[in-house]
């Protein structure tokens, strides 16, 4: 048998999407810092695919090299463009980053919500996750140690049950229900794949963050009175609610 120097493999990360509506140069890095500001931890080193379908064609002549670079200076990590039109084609071939084809992939946009994120909003950078739907059923993913600062934990087209806790600084993940037998510290993120149904379940609620389907609450958005406690979080229409178990 041949050694290989490599394989091939897929992967499922956590890609946020920025889509830029319209770029000020001047105006852009503050405007993207306070949604970073939001929640930070979420967005650390998180790899970024720049949308430019809602950028209108008259927005004149666009340093995407600089718009990259603002991106980084707030620990973002640009990774490609998608949706560019003919008259930035040229530009964004310079940057050096791929253009995403179109794709027949049928895909569900979630739009970050936060508590500062309101109708009226008038910010012109709008952040959303792109997640792929699957129709895929799969027994549970059962976890039966702590899941420690800087893991990832990922049940693709099932549940993730968790016996132990969830430290801060780690992060599970699951395209259906998240259960945690103990202190959620970390972040949850349920429902990834689009199902508003999920829901996260704790023993002690202490997270960073809880998503389900793309909306989320940061730690101090957490009720007072469920912080420690045993909690269930789930989507009411558009709205991620917390309750007590």
């Amino acid at each position: 048998m041949s050694d290989v120097d490599f394989q091939l493999k897929g992967s499922t990360v956590t890609v946020v999407v920025l889509e830029v509506i319209r770029y000020r140069p001047n105006d852009f890095p503050a405007q993207l810092s306070e949604k970073i500001q939001q929640a930070p931890q979420f967005f650390q080193d998180s790899p970024v695919l720049i949308s430019l379908e809602k950028l209108a064609d008259d927005n004149g002549s666009i340093d995407f090299s600089l718009l990259i670079q603002q991106c980084r200076d707030v620990s973002l990590q640009p990774i490609a463009f998608k949706g560019v039109k003919e008259a930035f084609k040229a530009a964004v071939v310079e940057t050096g980053l791929a253009s995403l084809p179109d794709t027949n992939t049928r895909a569900k946009v979630n739009e970050l919500n936060t508590p500062e994120s309101v109708a009226g909003d008038e910010s012109q950078v709008v952040i959303r996750t792109v997640t792929e739907e699957k129709l895929i059923q799969r027994p549970s993913k059962v976890v039966t140690r702590p899941v420690r600062s800087g893991q990832q934990i990922y049940a693709e087209g099932a549940d993730l049950i968790v016996l132990s806790q969830v430290s801060e600084g780690a992060e599970v993940i699951a395209d259906g229900h998240i259960h945690v037998y103990g202190a959620l510290r970390g972040r949850a993120l349920a429902g990834v794949k689009g199902d508003t149904q999920a829901r996260v379940f704790c023993q002690k609620m202490e997270a960073e963050i809880i998503s389900v389907a793309g909306s989320f609450l940061l730690s101090e958005s957490l009720p007072e009175a469920l912080s420690k406690q045993a909690t269930q979080a789930y989507l009411d229409g558009d709205t991620l609610r917390l309750e007590a178990l």
